[in-house]
């Protein structure tokens, strides 16, 4: 036979031999090893991609909670607000509470301090009577010791009266 660019047959055909085992171990490999190596790689890139989109997702709601506690502590903040404006109003209430039971207490000791000043007034003129009548009765002593006319005995309540003070028996 002749050869073929100088090739023999069997190196041609060896050469096929060749070529064919190695496309049929090429295709057999890529089944048993190229595609689970895909396969596994399919997986990754897939596993991935969820964990971004769950990163995405958690990154919202996060984000979401985020505003939502912000909202909680703007809504906590006015009502402390609240809370501290109801204390003051209440604190301004006590207050004045306070000063008008204050304000009576000072009234009633005033009216207890007049009524006692009404009575010691009251005592004291009781006592001048008392000693103006003991006066009169030592005066009337005198005048029946001494047996005097009316008129001296007229001069001599006049004359104690004065010493006494018109102003005083007056009132």
């Amino acid at each position: 036979m002749e050869r073929l660019i100088g090739f023999d047959p069997q190196l041609l055909s060896e050469l096929f031999f060749t070529a064919l085992n190695i496309f049929v171990l090429f295709f057999g490999l890529s089944y048993l090893l190229f595609n689970p190596a895909r396969d596994v790689l399919e997986r990754r890139r897939q596993k991935i991609a969820g964990e971004l989109a769950e990163a995405a997702s958690d990154k919202e709601s996060a984000a979401a909670m985020k505003a939502e506690y912000e909202e909680k502590l703007k809504e906590i903040s006015k009502e402390a607000d609240n809370i501290l404006e109801d204390a003051r109003k209440k604190a301004k209430a006590r207050e004045a509470e306070i000063i008008g039971e204050a304000k009576q207490e000072a009234a009633r000791i005033m009216d207890r301090a007049n009524r006692e000043i009404e009575l010691e007034k009251k005592k004291a003129l009781d006592d001048m009577k008392q000693e103006v009548v003991s006066i009169a009765s030592m005066m009337a002593g005198k005048v029946v010791a001494a047996s005097i006319d009316t008129t001296i005995q007229d001069t001599l309540i006049d004359e104690t009266l004065k010493e006494m003070g018109e102003s005083t028996w007056q009132s």
